[in-house]
């Protein structure tokens, strides 16, 4: 099974299970939608356009659309059962979304974005690969856009991931999750490649994104952004 079949296998249960499996997801959720361009640039209610990357159900771009009236979305993944689950939660909301099935790390991805953010994805690629999407958010985005990343995170240390592994164990077990859904997530995990908070952030300046840092962290996850230069900003 690839990455793209085991999330349409789940797609069915993904978003009733998200609060269970993620502690904290208002904060999570809600610090990342913070760090996306709204209000100034809402003034003149010109779109605001944005790619998300991984978007899988919608969850994400549910949120956005409600609360910055004048985003236009571009949503890209490869699961399409999940973009099914999409299309339907975001039906009515035609107009101002695009919906594309690829895989975004070697697709044509258009642009340019004022912002492109993702949530809960880029953890499932290889190091290298993270380095490379960098790189080409940085290019996809105008001059003083922003990249926003909600995602797990490797602890600085095997001890810390470890630690930081069993506390996240022990607020999914208390929330409810049975040992079904807990093996679904766990062969879900076999895909993941997390990296520590620290090289991301290393890796977005290398890329040439200015004003990077993590704004949020709760064990193993964390919402960080960066800018591309220029814009004014």
């Amino acid at each position: 099974m690839d990455i793209g079949q085991a999330f349409n296998h789940a797609s069915r249960e993904y978003d009733r299970l998200r609060r269970k499996f993620i502690p904290c997801f208002d904060d999570f959720y809600g610090v990342a939608l913070s760090l996306l361009p709204r209000a100034k640039a809402c003034g003149d209610e010109r779109p605001i356009p944005m790619l998300e990357l991984g978007a899988g159900t919608g969850l994400f771009s549910a949120m956005v659309l409600e609360a910055i009236p004048c985003a236009r979305l571009t949503l890209v993944d490869l699961a399409p059962q999940m973009l099914e689950q999409a299309r339907q939660r975001l039906a009515g909301q035609e107009a101002r979304l695009t919906i594309l099935e690829a895989d975004y790390l070697r697709s044509e991805l258009g642009g340019p974005y004022q912002a492109v953010f993702s949530a809960l994805s880029i953890h499932h690629l290889e190091d290298q690969d993270k380095r490379t999407l960098f790189v080409k958010i940085n290019a996809l985005l105008a001059p003083g856009g922003v990249f926003v990343n909600a995602d797990q995170v490797l602890g600085s240390s095997q001890a810390v991931q470890d630690f930081h592994h069993s506390l996240w164990m022990r607020q999914v077990l208390q929330a409810g999750i049975t040992p079904a859904q807990m093996a679904q997530a766990r062969e879900r995990m076999t895909f993941d490649r997390l990296a520590t908070l620290e090289d991301q952030l290393a890796w977005l300046r290398q890329a040439g994104f200015i004003d990077v840092d993590s704004h949020y962290r709760h064990y193993g996850f964390a919402a960080y952004a960066g800018r591309k230069p220029g814009g004014g900003a």
